[in-house]
Protein backbone atom coordinates (compact mmCIF):
# COMPACT_ATOMS: atom_id res chain seq x y z
CA UNK A 1 0.00 0.00 0.00
CA UNK A 2 1.29 3.80 -0.76
CA UNK A 3 -0.27 6.21 0.62
CA UNK A 4 0.89 9.85 -0.30
CA UNK A 5 1.24 13.36 1.77
CA UNK A 6 2.82 16.31 2.66
CA UNK A 7 4.64 17.56 6.27
CA UNK A 8 2.36 20.17 7.59
CA UNK A 9 3.10 21.82 10.89
CA UNK A 10 5.72 18.96 11.40
CA UNK A 11 2.73 15.97 11.02
CA UNK A 12 2.36 14.20 7.97
CA UNK A 13 -0.87 14.39 6.80
CA UNK A 14 -1.70 11.67 4.29
CA UNK A 15 -3.69 13.21 1.02
CA UNK A 16 -6.83 10.72 1.21
CA UNK A 17 -7.60 9.24 4.47
CA UNK A 18 -6.27 5.75 5.83
CA UNK A 19 -7.48 3.75 8.59
CA UNK A 20 -4.42 1.95 9.54
CA UNK A 21 -4.57 -0.35 13.01
CA UNK A 22 -3.12 1.39 16.23
CA UNK A 23 0.46 0.30 16.27
CA UNK A 24 0.76 -0.67 12.41
CA UNK A 25 4.35 0.15 11.44
CA UNK A 26 5.13 2.80 7.96
CA UNK A 27 8.03 3.26 6.69
CA UNK A 28 8.00 7.13 5.47
CA UNK A 29 9.80 7.84 1.92
CA UNK A 30 10.78 11.25 1.43
CA UNK A 31 9.84 12.84 -1.89
CA UNK A 32 12.72 15.72 -2.64
CA UNK A 33 11.86 17.76 -6.58
CA UNK A 34 14.68 18.16 -8.49
CA UNK A 35 14.31 22.20 -8.23
CA UNK A 36 14.55 21.59 -4.24
CA UNK A 37 17.98 19.74 -4.72
CA UNK A 38 19.41 22.45 -7.29
CA UNK A 39 17.80 25.38 -4.42
CA UNK A 40 20.26 23.06 -2.21
CA UNK A 41 23.18 22.62 -3.94
CA UNK A 42 23.29 26.21 -5.19
CA UNK A 43 22.83 27.26 -1.03
CA UNK A 44 25.54 25.01 -0.42
CA UNK A 45 28.21 26.27 -3.19
CA UNK A 46 27.85 29.60 -2.35
CA UNK A 47 28.37 28.85 1.69
CA UNK A 48 31.95 30.12 2.09
CA UNK A 49 32.66 28.06 4.72
CA UNK A 50 31.35 24.85 2.80
CA UNK A 51 35.07 23.16 3.22
CA UNK A 52 37.72 21.74 1.31
CA UNK A 53 37.10 20.18 -2.05
CA UNK A 54 37.17 16.51 -2.62
CA UNK A 55 40.85 17.41 -4.22
CA UNK A 56 41.95 19.03 -1.47
CA UNK A 57 40.49 16.36 0.81
CA UNK A 58 43.17 13.92 -0.54
CA UNK A 59 45.51 15.87 -1.77
CA UNK A 60 47.89 14.14 0.68
CA UNK A 61 47.37 10.35 -1.20
CA UNK A 62 46.91 11.69 -4.80
CA UNK A 63 49.67 10.19 -7.00
CA UNK A 64 51.04 8.24 -3.84
CA UNK A 65 50.20 4.74 -5.16
CA UNK A 66 53.30 3.00 -7.52
CA UNK A 67 53.88 -0.12 -9.65
CA UNK A 68 50.08 0.39 -10.60
CA UNK A 69 49.22 -0.73 -14.65
CA UNK A 70 49.37 2.06 -16.65
CA UNK A 71 46.04 1.52 -18.19
CA UNK A 72 43.91 0.70 -14.28
CA UNK A 73 42.04 3.76 -14.70
CA UNK A 74 40.16 2.38 -18.41
CA UNK A 75 40.64 -1.22 -17.58
CA UNK A 76 39.43 -1.34 -13.62
CA UNK A 77 37.19 -4.16 -14.03
CA UNK A 78 39.58 -6.59 -15.57
CA UNK A 79 42.27 -5.65 -12.54
CA UNK A 80 39.60 -5.96 -9.89
CA UNK A 81 37.38 -8.37 -10.76
CA UNK A 82 39.23 -10.49 -13.71
CA UNK A 83 36.75 -9.61 -16.43
CA UNK A 84 37.96 -9.97 -20.24
CA UNK A 85 40.12 -6.89 -21.43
Amino acid sequence: MVLEGQVKNGQIVLDQPARLPEGTRVRVQVVTSLQAIAERLAEARARPDSGPTLAERYASVIGTAVDLPPDLAERHDHYIHGSDR
